[in-house]
Formats: C-alpha cells, sequence, structure tokens
C-alpha cells in the first residue's frame, strides 16, 4: 500500500517531512493558506503558493487546483493546494479514508479543530494534540533529548513559548500592520541594523548574523507575530537546507507511518 500523505501546512518542518516522505517514495501533498506565514521561506515549499513553484534540495513543489493535484504528483513533484480546511479530504476522487494519512505540521500549539472525517492515520506535531484523542500518535517538537520521538499515548512537552537557543534571534512584529523588507534572506546584517520595517518602525538585528528567514511582505502582520530569523553563526548554507530539527521531526513522522503500515498488513 502506497497512501496518499497530507500535509497541513508548508513551512520548515513541513517541508523536511515532505522532502523525506517523497524520497522514499511516498505520494506527498500540502496544504496551506491563502498567505502562507512561514519565515525560513527558502526552505519552505509554502512558498509555492506566493511564486507558483519552489524547489528545495532538488525536490519542487508546484502550486495547484484540485483537479492538477495527482498529475502533479505523478510527474513527480509535490502538488500544494491552497485549502487551511483540508476540504481535498470530502474529495472521494483524490482521497479514501482508508489509504489517506494526514500531517499537521501548521504548529498552531492548541488544541486543533476535528478533521473533516476520520483517516486511516493523523499525526499531530508538538503541543495541542494529544495522541489518542486529537491524533492517533504526535510528533516531539522541543529540541533535547526526546527531539523526533512518537507518542501513541498523551502528549508532547508542553509550549515553552521560547524559541530555540539565543532568544533575540526571534524577530517579532512591534505592530499589526505591512512589513517593509530591506534586507534579503541571505544578506549579512550587522548589529542594530535596520533588517525592515513595519508600518515605518524598524525591525533592527539584535547582533551580528545572517538574515535566516523573513515573512512574505504581502502578509498582513499582527503585533507579537513571529516575522524573522537572524542566525549568528552567518553559514549561508542554513538557507539551502533543511534543519536538523525538521529532519530530525520527519524521522518521527516516518516511522509513524511505518508503524501504521505494518499494522495494516497484519
Amino acid at each position: 500500500m502506497n497512501p496518499l500523505i497530507l500535509i497541513r501546512g508548508g513551512g520548515d518542518l513541513a517541508t523536511g517531512i515532505a522532502l523525506r516522505l517523497h524520497r522514499v517514495g511516498f505520494h506527498v501533498g500540502i496544504l496551506e493558506l491563502e498567505k502562507p506565514l512561514a519565515v525560513r521561506r527558502t526552505v519552505s515549499f509554502s512558498e509555492a503558493v506566493y511564486e507558483g513553484t519552489q524547489t528545495v534540495e532538488g525536490v519542487t513543489a508546484r502550486l495547484v487546483s484540485a483537479d492538477q493535484f495527482q498529475v502533479t504528483i505523478e510527474a513527480g513533484e509535490i502538488p500544494v493546494l491552497v485549502d487551511p480546511q483540508a476540504n481535498i479530504l470530502n474529495n472521494q476522487f483524490l482521497t479514501s479514508p482508508k489509504s489517506t494519512f494526514m500531517v499537521d505540521a501548521r504548529l498552531m500549539k492548541v488544541e486543533p479543530e476535528p478533521l473533516p472525517i476520520n483517516v486511516a492515520l493523523h499525526i499531530g506535531l508538538g503541543p495541542g494534540f494529544t495522541a489518542g484523542a486529537s491524533c492517533h500518535a504526535v510528533i516531539e517538537t522541543m529540541r533535547g533529548h526526546a527531539l523526533g520521538r512518537v507518542y501513541w499515548d498523551g502528549q508532547t512537552a508542553p509550549d515553552s513559548r521560547q524559541p530555540d537557543g539565543d532568544k533575540r534571534r526571534v524577530l517579532r512584529s512591534p505592530s499589526a500592520g505591512t512589513l517593509t523588507p530591506l534586507k534579503a534572506i541571505g544578506d549579512f546584517c550587522k548589529a542594530d541594523e535596520t533588517i525592515a520595517t513595519v508600518n515605518d518602525t524598524p525591525i533592527i538585528s539584535p547582533f551580528d548574523g545572517l538574515l535566516r528567514g523573513l515573512i512574505h511582505p504581502k502578509v498582513e502582520v499582527t503585533e507579537g507575530m513571529k516575522i524573522g530569523d537572524v542566525d549568528a553563526r552567518n553559514e549561508p548554507s542554513m538557507i539551502r537546507f533543511v534543519s536538523d530539527k525538521a529532519l530530525s521531526v520527519a524521522g518521527g513522522v516516518l516511522e509513524a507511518v511505518y508503524v501504521k503500515l505494518r499494522e495494516m498488513e497484519i
């Protein structure tokens, strides 16, 4: 059996999952918002919503309509469908409850709304999900000894409300409004240099480092929203390859998928 694996969200963690699933031969599709919120856009398949296509580590994702979904998979690409409510699950020509797996990689960190229909395997990422209740399995997303671990019962570690590493690296919007970039992802930024503005308020680099991510300027930002990421390591490859965290979480998803497939064969 080769299930269709749908991933809700196309950010950097979701992209790492999609890459690993695609590379081992699974049929993968991504469901996104009309205006995706990814910050690490150079390694996020969600960027296809804005650009039409997005290639990460040699794999191409393509923005599609529902009638282009299957043919895109058959062409060896990953379809990206604007479908935040996962309405594709109601399309009996594209999905089947018995052969569709769902990975919720939106990282909303709150209890999710129920899916439109039950699927064979529902995997949640991080806080907000309860394995055995709101999903079948949940994957740990917090860095540490348990990162990527699969839980078939209970929850992951609670949301720490703090970013990994140096807390200063995460850039947040000072107010609701429109972001105007002055730097591009991959640019070197000096401490106190202006990276972007939100309604003419400058967004300042907290230290010398590489601009690792910046939200798309078409997104109407809200106060406190994560809009950027500066990395002091100044390693250019970080904007071309998915992170070690994404690959670790993807390993947990792969484990859960194969456990379910083995169970279905018994």
